[in-house]
């Protein structure tokens, strides 16, 4: 099942949640919007639903005008942040009841549900909770209950809103492999919004980047990482480094100080320096493209961060980097700074 979304805008007042919005979902895909709050995933998630609709635009599913029909009769499993089970059925029943509330002329044999509920517990890997209530579950089987639910009528299209949000770390990256397995499994065209950079990039297939109800970038986790299009995508998607400069005579300048890197196809004029913290090399101080002071140092996982003062136009600017644990640092140290990979973007 495709999906094709064109030209969609959609206001709420004087606020623009969608902004001209077009995309392309293919048969099979699983895709990630990801975006900080109010950037519009959730509202395009909505209208792709059929729980909101636009102001203007279309949403096509194979080609058909999906905006005349409402979200009874897209055939869309939904999946929200905090499960909407119910609570007072068992989790047979919460799996069976998109199955047991269809029309009588299109309702399955009881024996058919029944089967049909089996096997999606059976896919979930919660087959032996069948008889219990939500209460009774963890976070993370009851998301995992959810989403049985949502396949239980076989949808052409899988929506996910936020599916790990209410869960701690260490079940969200168990659910997000979990997730990406089962898809392989069922191959249902799935969107799910996120505003974990982690998650989209572990998860998804493509992911699509949003801000301010527009687009800003579509491609590849690899693709948006490496390859970021705009400072806002590279600035949201890892963490970076930013340092103002300005591009001039064929220079890059921090301050009064010419840096020795590539100019590359940016234009003349004030620009932002990104740099991602691990594509920072550390050595003696004048080694590198700019020296700073080392202020604090802490161990965080197989590396060490270390706050680092840069002297900028008579000015002290912090920024922080990554450093292997087996490079010795220590605060009051001067430290040279090699970036091993950088972009440039216009100042706005």
């Amino acid at each position: 099942m495709t999906i094709e979304v064109r030209n969609i805008i959609k206001k709420f007042g004087n606020f623009t949640a969608l902004d001209n919005v077009s995309l392309r979902v293919e048969t099979g895909e699983l895709v990630a919007l990801l975006g900080p709050s109010g950037s519009g995933k959730t509202s395009l998630l909505r209208i792709i639903a059929g729980l909101d609709w636009p102001d203007s635009g279309s949403v096509n599913f194979d080609g058909e005008d999906a905006l005349s029909r409402g979200a009874g009769e897209r055939n869309v499993g939904f999946v929200f942040q905090h499960y909407a089970l119910f609570r007072h059925m068992s989790v047979f029943e919460n799996v069976a009841f998109g199955l047991r509330v269809q029309p009588r002329k299109t309702r399955p044999s009881e024996e058919k549900i029944r089967k049909r509920v089996k096997d999606l517990l059976d896919l979930v890997q919660l087959d032996w909770l069948s008889d219990r209530y939500p209460s009774q579950l963890s976070g993370g089987q009851r998301q995992r209950i959810a989403l049985a639910r949502a396949l239980a009528i076989e949808p052409r299209i899988l929506l996910l809103d936020e599916p790990f949000g209410a869960l701690d770390a260490k079940v969200r990256k168990e659910l997000r492999r979990w997730l990406r397995q089962l898809h392989d499994e069922i191959h249902v065209t799935s969107i799910f919004v996120t505003h974990d950079q982690e998650e989209a990039l572990e998860v998804a297939n493509r992911v699509v980047v949003m801000d301010k109800g527009k687009i800003e970038q579509v491609g590849s986790p690899c693709d948006v990482y490496d390859n970021p299009a705009t400072a806002f995508v590279h600035g949201f998607i890892g963490e970076s480094i930013v340092l103002p400069v300005k591009v001039a005579d064929g220079h890059i300048r921090l301050g009064d100080k010419v840096l020795n890197l590539e100019v590359g196809t940016a234009l003349p004029g004030p620009s932002h320096l990104f740099i991602r913290r691990h594509d920072v090399l550390v050595g003696a101080a004048g080694s590198g493209v700019f020296d700073g002071n080392v202020k604090s140092v802490r161990a965080f996982g197989p590396t060490q961060r270390a706050d680092i003062a840069l002297h900028v136009g008579g000015e002290e600017r912090l920024i922080e980097i990554d450093a292997p644990r087996d490079r010795s640092i220590k605060p009051g140290d001067v430290i040279g700074l090699q970036p091993r990979r950088f972009r440039l973007f216009a100042a706005a």
